[in-house]
């Protein structure tokens, strides 16, 4: 007889607040449960509204636990996705001119619920690592658009995530979905690259490991593959969500063998 799976509802006024107030309940890390978005509330996932989010979290077997564990340390293998394929989606192929036109209509109705006036550009971006897979890539342009971005990039990244699993499962198979606000992303992208080489150096210099605020997975992953290669440094994540750090460590005083 199958077991049941131990689950647990929570509201928070954030997706990204439920899911850290569930996983504190349950004592378990986000790569111990399976996470089920019943409602991304208005307050973080669309910056209007008052309706707060509802998750469902679902403990996995040890099993399949131990199978989706992913690092978050540059130089010990793969480093954490954006955003991973535990919502239950297969990975495969799947046809790029159906999924941008999916992407589209996906993202274009949610903005009309939003009640934002903008224009899309859609496009494919091809693979950015060895092994990895082309991801569809959607550009909101428009006027006044801050409200899409939110603090520290929430609104847009669960505005992103949502949109990844919509268009996912009309597609039948994960594809990866990437959403910027007027060239957002690019302006984050180079403050971080410079701020990792800044805090690098610092760390060299004063021979003491260098913490960052927190950041989402996305930017913490932009702070690792900028200094994967560093002869003087590696980097860890510390913390639990939605506080997780990266921390910049000299190699000499780093305990890694």
């Amino acid at each position: 007889m199958k077991q049941e799976r131990t689950t647990l509802e929570v509201i928070a006024p954030t997706v990204e607040e439920a899911i850290a107030r569930g996983l504190s309940q349950l004592g378990l890390s986000q790569d111990q449960v399976e996470v089920e978005v019943l409602d991304p509330g208005s307050r973080g996932f669309l910056g209007i509204g008052s309706r707060q989010a509802r998750v469902k979290l679902s403990v996995k077997a040890a099993g399949e636990a131990q199978a989706s564990v992913r690092s978050d340390v540059s130089g010990a293998g793969t480093l954490e996705e954006e955003y991973p394929t535990e919502a239950g989606m297969p990975l495969g192929q799947w046809d790029e001119q159906k999924a941008l036109e999916v992407a589209q209509r996906v993202v274009g109705e949610l903005l009309e619920k939003m009640k934002v006036q903008a224009r899309l550009r859609v496009r494919i971006q091809p693979p950015q690592e060895e092994n990895a897979q082309p991801a569809v890539w959607v550009e909101v342009q428009g006027d006044d658009l801050s409200i899409l971005i939110g603090r520290r990039s929430e609104t847009l990244n669960a505005l992103q995530y949502i949109s990844s699993l919509i268009v996912s499962r009309e597609m039948g198979v994960w594809v990866p979905l990437i959403i910027d606000v007027q060239g957002y992303r690019a302006r984050r992208e180079r403050q971080l690259r410079i701020l990792a080489r800044r805090m690098a150096e610092q760390a060299v210099l004063t021979g003491r490991r260098q913490v960052l605020e927190p950041m989402p997975a996305n930017e913490r992953r932009i702070i690792h593959l900028e200094l994967r290669d560093h002869p003087d440094v590696v980097t860890e994540s510390i913390g639990e969500e939605p506080n997780r750090k990266v921390t910049i460590v000299p190699k000499r005083h780093s305990r890694r063998p």
